[in-house]
């Protein structure tokens, strides 16, 4: 995990942190129900922000020969796991909770202390969701950010982009709640805020569940990796060309390339060894997450034969 992911984790871990403790106090003065699904949406962060740096840390273990291609993909599993807890513990918890206000409405004191505290957690998630936002960009490039969130290989920064707007729109909405409240008399309107906040976390752990899903499975390679990839193996002059190829991440900065190729004919054993030594070095200076590859010789011929009905 680089230092970008760890940087916009502690952030968000921090912001997290203190506005868990504070929106619970203010729960405490008020009886807000959407403070109460606010602090635990805010506990919810913090462990996951705590799982995502477990995961980096497990991922870095060295292949076992039960695990021979290492432990990568646990950065995925943890980051699933992230989104089981955003859903179990914020989305359901807020929805029961928003569920049983409307049906049994109380009403809200207090409610200075709320919206103070909720204006103080919109400067914290800022500067959260600014951390990540400046440590996105580089990797982000030119795409916009639900094509960087839809197909980045590494899950901390866009878990936490998705949990940091989770978490400012949820504020928005609790401030709204309260503020309806005062306007109307209307404590229902707080209930109704909170399934709110509730609906829009099971919307973003369901993005993120389907998205590490999609990483678990095993996804090949970008397009523009996947090229650099053949450009660098024709590029050696004993070889013709690629027949066929296969690319899987097996984490952010593993990937395992699998390839037919057909190499120069005259070639002998030996040399032909050395040209596939020399075609990896040559695969790895241009693609370094490229850390397992196989080359397998054929003939283009035997490819079309074999495949041909």
């Amino acid at each position: 995990m680089g230092e970008g992911s760890q940087r916009a984790i502690v952030a968000a871990m921090l912001a997290n942190l203190g506005l868990a403790v504070a929106k619970f106090v203010a729960f405490l003065a008020t009886g807000a129900s959407s403070m109460l699904a606010e602090s635990i949406h805010s506990v919810a962060d913090t462990g996951n922000q705590g799982l995502l740096f477990w995961g980096g840390r497990s991922a870095r273990r060295e292949p076992t020969p039960e695990h021979a291609f290492g432990f990568g993909r646990e950065r995925y599993f943890w980051a699933f796991i992230v989104a089981l807890v955003l859903f179990s513990l914020g989305a359901v918890f807020a929805i029961y909770e928003g569920l049983h206000k409307v049906r049994h409405p109380e009403p809200l004191v207090r409610m200075g202390w709320a919206i103070g505290v909720l204006l103080f957690g919109v400067v914290l998630e800022t500067f959260s969701l600014r951390t990540a936002v400046v440590e996105a960009r580089e990797p982000k490039g030119s795409s916009t950010w639900w094509e960087y969130i839809r197909h980045s290989k590494s899950p901390e920064i866009p878990v936490v982009l998705l949990e940091d707007c989770g978490a400012l729109f949820g504020l928005v909405l609790a401030l709204t709640g309260i503020g309806l409240v005062a306007l109307t008399g209307d404590p229902r309107w707080d209930g109704y805020m909170t399934i709110a906040i509730g609906a829009l976390l099971g919307v973003i752990a369901i993005v993120i569940a389907i998205e590490m899903k999609s990483l678990l499975i095993g996804e090949s390679a970008t397009l523009a990796t996947t090229n650099e990839i053949v450009d660098a193996l024709e590029s050696h002059p004993r070889v013709r060309r690629v027949i066929h190829m296969r690319t899987q991440h097996m984490g952010p900065d593993q990937l395992l390339v699998a390839a037919k190729i057909e190499f120069d004919a005259q070639l002998s054993i030996a040399d032909l060894a050395s040209v596939i030594d020399e075609a990896e070095v040559g695969v790895r200076e241009r693609v370094p997450i490229a850390v397992r590859i196989y080359l397998e010789p054929d003939l283009q011929r035997e490819v079309e034969a074999a495949t041909s009905p």
